[in-house]
């Protein structure tokens, strides 16, 4: 039977169309780079970059974290470093470029496949030609890349996520360090009082103006001041390590300077405001906890369209015999559902579908109650440390003092001046530690409006699904 020539018209309107798909599928200039730096610098006040060591940016970020390095750090400097030396970063900047490949190959056809066969005998030989073209894969090709371009923007806000969360984590290993490097020092110099309260001691003993309990109360503390100042010493270096860790400094980067106390109390505490609806609109991972429930809905609504048939090619055929007029026609290759109708797949898909419903409203609810808890511990951090400043602080100096005067009146022995020295040690070290809970709440606190603190559950999950 001879079969009907498949209009040309046709044809060349397949072939214009497969051309126009193909070139909408085209990587953007700057790989989603732009939009990730635009919502870092929003939030943190500081843009990103993804660079390679001996490439002309690579250079210039080099030099700049080397002149940051060359001073003593402030906390945005220490940011600055970790945003351009960090590897763990600079990994999940180079993810766009996979996730920008998907979405571009999502908007290119399947290759056509092309069948050939020849057949001889009798003199007689019989050759056919085909060309077929995946026309399920066409007529979704929409869908498709609308599914990819959201997970290509899931892939910027997790970048821009990572960012910030890095921002945050370094400048809490700021505060530590500066904190714990404080707390050193001051351990040696109570050491120091401690050993020389111990000499002193010993001598007096050694004459018979003091008893041996006496003497053994005094080196006992000078030991025990000695055990600290090691605790202090390892806690400090610690604390600088992870610091380095999180700026990605290496090599000589790790010979950073550190200035010696802590900053100030803000003058006043920031007023309470609208926190919760803040967060709501600011926070990067409830931003991509509704992108993937968007990206779930497109693929369920896909999966359900094909899901019945999943393989529909379609193409031209051409066929000539020996002696016979050369024969044109078309060919349909479908994929029979008679095992598989496609519940099984739908059913999946749902399922991933209202997973990624309950898990976008699990990450709201998280992050209103991860801001009130940031609320309240930056609040209480202020006023413990303005407690300590203003009150403890200056009592113990009073009574110092006057335990000071009655020495020198001779009024106290030596050693009640030691045993006030020594209640003081633990005063001076907590208002040390309220004023870094504060600084680090306070960094929590903007962590938690804009979605750089404590992980809500997975959402990059749903999307790579």
């Amino acid at each position: 039977m001879r079969t009907q020539p498949f209009p040309i018209r046709l044809r060349v309107a397949a072939g214009a169309c497969l051309l126009v798909l193909g070139g909408c599928a085209s990587f953007s200039k700057d790989g989603g780079l732009d939009a990730v730096s635009t919502m870092t610098s929003e939030r943190i006040g500081q843009d990103v970059r993804l660079h390679e060591t001996g490439d002309a940016a690579g250079d210039d970020a080099h030099a700049e974290a080397a002149r940051l390095l060359a001073q003593p750090l402030t906390p945005d400097a220490a940011v600055r470093v970790a945003l351009l030396n960090n590897r763990a970063l600079r990994a999940s900047l180079a993810r766009l470029g996979v996730a920008e490949a998907d979405l571009v190959q999502a908007g290119r056809m399947r290759n056509p496949g092309i069948g050939f066969s020849r057949m001889s005998g009798g003199g007689e030989t019989d050759i056919e030609r085909s060309v077929m073209v995946d026309l399920v894969g066409l007529l979704t090709m929409p869908m498709r890349r609308d599914i990819e371009a959201r997970r290509f923007e899931g892939a910027k806000l997790a970048a821009a996520l990572d960012a910030v969360r890095l921002a945050a984590d370094t400048r809490k290993a700021w505060f530590n360090a500066v904190a714990a490097a404080q707390s050193a020092r001051y351990a040696g110099q109570v050491r120091e009082a401690a050993q020389a309260g111990a000499e002193l001691a010993a001598r007096m003993a050694q004459v018979g103006n003091l008893s041996a309990l006496d003497q053994a109360r005094e080196q006992a503390f000078s030991a025990e001041a000695t055990a600290q100042l090691a605790r202090a010493r390892h806690n400090a270096v610690a604390a600088r390590e992870h610091l380095a860790r999180m700026m990605g400094a290496w090599g000589e980067q790790t010979a950073f300077g550190l200035p010696e106390r802590l900053p100030d109390l803000p003058a006043s505490p920031k007023a309470a405001g609208a926190f919760e609806a803040e967060a709501m609109q600011q926070r990067l991972d409830l931003r991509l906890a509704r992108l993937e429930l968007e990206a779930t809905a497109r693929a369920l609504g896909l999966t359900k369209a094909t899901g019945f048939i999943n393989v529909l090619d379609a193409g031209y055929l051409n066929s000539s015999k020996t002696g016979s007029a050369r024969e044109d026609g078309y060919a349909i290759e479908l994929s029979l559902p008679l095992f598989d109708w496609g519940g099984a797949r739908v059913a999946k898909a749902e399922a991933v579908y209202m997973a990624s419903v309950h898990r976008a409203a699990s990450a709201a609810v998280l992050a209103r109650s991860q801001v009130r808890e940031a609320w309240s511990a930056y609040r209480t951090g202020y006023d413990l440390a303005r407690h300590y400043r203003d009150e403890i602080v200056p009592l113990q100096k009073k009574i110092s003092d006057e335990t000071l005067l009655r020495y020198n009146g001779m009024l106290v022995s030596v050693f009640e001046l030691l045993a006030d020295a020594r209640s003081q040690i633990g005063g001076v070290n907590a208002a040390i530690l309220a004023q870094r809970d504060f600084w680090i709440a306070e960094t929590e606190l903007q962590a938690a409006i804009h979605g750089g603190g404590a992980a809500v559950p997975n959402t990059e999950q749903g999307l790579s699904q």
